[in-house]
């Protein structure tokens, strides 16, 4: 009897002990999603090391107080050089920055009243002016009404022979007939919109404070139609040339679209966005393209017989592209274990963790890539073979020991599950020289699409989402290639209409943002 109480007892503390491990486990999962949902939420969204650990006073209001936290006391304001004062050391060179906007010489005085010598009461007279100081000024938008004639010749010694002959000038194309915009009101509203994310309905508020009540709805007119007449040709012409590049960065993000046909407001809709390789420098690409859905149909229709290397993160749906090599991200790798560092560690107990150390490891390996960067390709291939290849192996040779230590739902778990199981794809870099270890040239060209959603949260219809796939589609490719996008949007909705580019499509080459003449007009 004895022995059997004795076994069961074994068995219940056993079973009793199995039931706290497993729910050790489950707490240290729940807050390992909850500092993962903390920091996506309050949280720096960089990676690099030194801010891996929270900081010691971590303070939430610095969300809102820009202002408070961006100050210091000790910050540099721009000088230019003055009689009495010496340039900064590091200082900008402001006075060249400067010299391209007009000067306005403001003179302070003594007033005719003052101008009597306090010694002996006889009249002052000027001996000259001293630069005391440069200001800038801002000088709010105003509004010019341009009201446009067309003047008409005739020939005097025509007509007293009886022939009435009159010349009159072809009149320039507008961007949107029976319309008031001109090309840089229309180009205002789309970079006020798509590069410093101003909804429509704060510019509404703005034209109207400046006394032309100009409705929102009549703004997204603006922007939709030109869109599609200007832009959108600009845009396919870009595709076909990234289509010719060896290598594309794609990535995709969620966006709210109404009015979708067959489809409820709250069905989430991506926008897509493509671009050239990390090593280019010639011909900088970022190609936005707004789909209903997260498929992977639809990058493989844009990518069309795509033969180079398509580089992404490690979305499964991306295995639908017939690419001839797909090459995964290491940012996003490394990013799973950031998430899964356990919360409340300091700088030097993460090192020790296997987070940590794993984080160290792919840093380095970011570290060796990045002195290769002025290497030829072939060179970046070759190098990478001999200095990085055998760290890989090490790395996944010692995630494999570490992998049976793991729980394989805790968040590390899964870290070192989606390394292991992705080797193929995050190894595929070494094959050749033209791909990058990281996605990270497509996540920051969908940055600025991310911040823009957070003020205006939608589209209203397919059709604006496609209007705003365009906007988006020029400005960050204008930014890329050096160009101010209010420029060149300017340029562009001055020029398209008037190149006939239906019939003659290769003039579209003519405004594409490396041409030389692009490059003088809109820097």
């Amino acid at each position: 009897m004895t022995d059997i109480l004795q076994k069961q007892y074994e068995n219940r503390i056993s079973s009793l002990s199995t039931e706290v491990h497993n729910l050790k486990d489950e707490n240290q999962m729940l807050k390992q999603q909850i500092a993962v949902l903390q920091k996506m939420a309050f949280g720096p969204k960089s990676e690099k090391s030194k801010r891996l650990a929270p900081p010691e006073n971590p303070d939430q209001g610095v969300l809102f107080n820009e202002a408070e936290t961006e100050a210091k006391k000790n910050a540099e304001e721009p000088l230019v050089d003055v009689p009495a004062h010496k340039r900064r050391k590091h200082a900008h060179h402001w006075d060249e920055i400067l010299a391209k906007y007009p000067h306005e010489k403001r003179i302070i005085t003594l007033p005719e009243e003052d101008r009597v010598c306090k010694r002996c009461g006889s009249g002052l007279t000027s001996m000259g002016m001293e630069k005391i100081r440069t200001e800038v000024e801002f000088i709010p938008a105003s509004v010019k009404v341009i009201d446009v004639y067309r003047e008409s010749f005739q020939c005097l010694e025509c007509r007293k022979q009886g022939h009435f002959s009159v010349e009159k000038p072809v009149v320039p194309q507008k961007v949107m007939l029976h319309s008031l915009a001109t090309a840089s009101t229309v180009a205002r509203v789309i970079v006020q919109k798509y590069q410093f994310a101003v909804p429509l309905y704060r510019q509404e508020i703005e034209w109207k404070n400046i006394g032309i009540p100009l409705p929102r709805a009549t703004l997204a007119n603006w922007v939709i139609r030109c869109s599609e007449d200007w832009l959108t040709p600009v845009v396919s012409r870009l595709r076909e040339l990234l289509l010719e590049q060896p290598v594309i960065h794609a990535d995709e993000t969620p966006v709210q679209v109404h009015r979708e046909k067959g489809r409820k407001n709250t069905t989430r809709s991506y926008m897509w966005v493509f671009t050239n390789g990390e090593y280019e420098t010639d011909r900088q690409i970022r190609l936005y393209q707004y789909r209903p859905g997260r498929s992977g149909s639809f990058a493989s229709d844009f990518l069309g017989n795509y033969s180079g290397i398509l580089q992404t993160d490690g979305y499964t749906g991306y295995e639908r592209v017939n690419c001839g090599t797909h090459v995964l991200c290491w940012a996003h790798a490394r990013r799973y274990f950031v998430d899964a560092i356990p919360p409340g560690l300091s700088e030097a107990e993460i090192d020790e963790t296997v987070c940590g150390q794993a984080v160290k490891q792919i840093n380095e390996l970011f570290a060796i890539d990045k002195s290769l960067a002025d290497l030829t390709p072939e060179e970046r291939q070759e190098s990478r073979l001999r200095l990085e290849q055998s760290k890989l192996e090490a790395f996944f040779a010692w995630l494999e020991t570490e992998s049976g230590k793991a729980a394989p739902k805790s968040a590390l778990g899964k870290a070192i599950q989606y390394v292991l199981g992705s080797k193929d794809g995050l190894t595929a870099y070494l094959k050749d020289g033209h791909s990058a270890l990281s996605n990270n040239i497509c996540e920051r060209a969908i940055r600025n699409f991310t911040i823009g959603r957070k003020n205006w949260l939608f589209s209203d219809s397919p059709k604006g989402a496609d209007a705003s796939a365009a906007a988006y589609s020029i400005i960050e490719t204008c930014k890329a290639n050096g160009l101010d996008p209010f420029k060149y949007l300017t340029f562009l909705f001055e020029t398209m209409p008037n190149l006939d580019f239906k019939r003659h499509p290769e003039r579209i080459d003519e405004c594409l943002p490396w041409n030389a003449d692009v490059q003088e007009k809109c820097k």
